[in-house]
């Protein structure tokens, strides 16, 4: 990652920043903060940056504060950590400690839930005019912009290096959704409205596209129906990006045609859409719903829909993530790695454009098809994953949790259709013999390690767990337990 594409990231953002101080940059709360003031704290966190390269770990949370602390580090060539702070205070602590971090960045009540009081220590009260010694132990990442902890799309949860260079690649691939975009920094007119968490790369990449855009938008804390579909009404965005979960939100509201009126597509990922949704959604709203492929590992989308596509394709493409992006590769292949013709189910590997001339490819854990005309379609995972509302959840860390409660012998987590999110996980659970144990309990100890979507929708206990053979837990007959009934907390 060139260090000259690493500034040419950070110039970008400095220009957009001053375009016009006194403009509205986002809109929180019902009110607005300028890109004068977004530009205040990005200024002064990037004056505190001990240096380039610099890993500080940013307790992600939907606020123009937050986005002023991730711009500051990206304008000092420094290296954003992502943290979320939904994991709970114990295992951020692991989290943090395990990092080599040169400093954390993030509210005082969320440096203090963790007990953190190092490095550098930027607050809205008090941002250091002066940088600090770097910890020992920091290890610099020079090059590396954001360093994001991925949902799991081709594997266990892990770290990845998102370069400078990724991210503009990512920004100018997405002119696959708009029909014009200007490279120079330009305030642009309209409003966008970002309903996705900061800390899910959704959230991530499309408050930096409105930044590196100069667009300003509206940002919700969390997604609820009332306040997105105010927002819709009240700046008529031409398009607007709704998760899975959160456009199901909006099929079970009292919203009407008039109220998206403005809308000409709605752009949906980071979790499979149930086809029934996306054909209800474009009935009932008459919108169409344009799904697309991406993973943070990706350095994000790789594939996707846009109108020309849809107006053309959309009924007899019906239920496929789109075609790639440009630049981007897309294969599906056999166990023996194996390249499959058209038509044939397989694992999907991917050679990202985001990644540069000579990318290699990189192996998923969905399995996929490609057709004739190169549209994808996502038909399963090649593992257990649990993707709930966007967000992707490994049974087997769920299940060691939830096994080192001194009162559970063994424990099953599987995954269980939810209208709203697409699935989420229910836990089986043996209680060893002679110990109580019900489910808050249970769940207050996990909560410890655990993010809370992580956590089991339901907990049933049961005297013993089905086996096979060989002793294992028999995934397949526990999964008829972990049916709502009795016992089921």
């Amino acid at each position: 990652m060139s260090a000259e594409t690493a500034g040419a990231l950070a110039r970008r953002i400095a220009r957009t920043l001053e375009l016009d101080r006194a403009a509205r940059a986002i809109e929180y709360e019902d009110a607005w903060w300028t890109w004068g003031q977004v530009a205040d704290v990005a200024n002064a966190v990037a004056a505190a940056v001990p240096g380039p390269g610099a890993p500080l770990g940013v307790v992600l949370r939907n606020s123009p504060w937050h986005v002023g602390v991730l711009l500051g580090v990206l304008l000092a060539d420094a290296c954003a950590v992502t943290i979320n702070p939904s994991l709970g205070p114990e295992r951020l602590r692991t989290e943090i400690g395990e990092l080599a971090l040169a400093g954390l960045a993030g509210t005082e009540a969320d440096l203090d839930a963790i007990g953190a009081d190092f490095g550098v220590r930027l607050t809205p009260a008090a941002i250091p005019a002066a940088p600090p010694a770097v910890p020992p132990g920091a290890v610099p990442r020079p090059g590396v912009a954001v360093r994001m902890l991925t949902s799991g799309t081709t594997g266990p949860p892990q770290r990845v290096d998102l370069g400078a260079d990724t991210l503009l690649r990512t920004f100018e691939g997405a002119k696959h959704y708009e029909s014009r975009r200007s490279r120079e920094p330009a305030l642009r007119g309209g409003v966008a409205i970002v309903s996705a968490p900061l800390i899910h790369v959704g959230g991530l990449f499309r408050v930096l596209q409105c930044v590196l855009d100069g667009r300003s938008f509206v940002l919700l804390p969390r997604f609820e129906v009332a306040a997105w579909a105010a927002a819709v009404r009240r700046y008529r965005p031409k398009t607007a990006s709704l998760v899975p979960a959160a456009l199901r939100m909006v099929l079970d509201s009292d919203l009407t045609r008039d109220d998206l009126s403005s809308l000409l597509s709605v752009v949906s990922g980071t979790a499979p859409l149930d086809v029934a949704d996306q054909d209800a959604f474009t009935e009932r709203f008459g919108v169409p719903v344009l799904r697309s492929y991406g993973a943070t590992e990706f350095g994000g989308g790789v594939a996707g829909w846009n109108l020309a596509d849809h107006r053309e394709f959309a009924a007899a493409k019906r239920g496929s993530v789109g075609r790639a992006h440009a630049g981007c590769g897309l294969r599906v292949i056999d166990p023996d790695g194996a390249e499959l013709p058209a038509g044939e189910v397989g694992v999907l590997e991917v050679r990202p454009a985001q990644h540069g001339a000579g990318a290699d490819w990189m192996r998923t854990a969905d399995l996929a098809r490609i057709d004739s005309d190169g549209f994808l379609y996502i038909v399963g995972r090649a593992d257990q994953t649990i993707v709930r509302g966007g967000f992707k959840i490994h049974p087997e860390h769920v299940k060691s949790v939830l096994e080192r409660h001194p009162a559970v012998s063994a424990a099953a987590v599987l995954g269980v259709p939810d209208a709203r999110l697409g699935a989420v996980p229910v836990a089986v659970v043996e209680p060893r013999p002679g110990h109580a144990l019900d489910h808050e309990t249970l769940l207050a100890h996990a909560g410890g390690e655990l993010a809370r979507y992580e956590l089991p929708a339901r907990v049933r206990f049961v005297a013993s767990l089905p086996r096979t053979p060989s002793g294992k837990v028999d995934l397949a007959a526990a999964r008829a337990l972990a049916e709502p009934g009795e016992g089921t907390g």
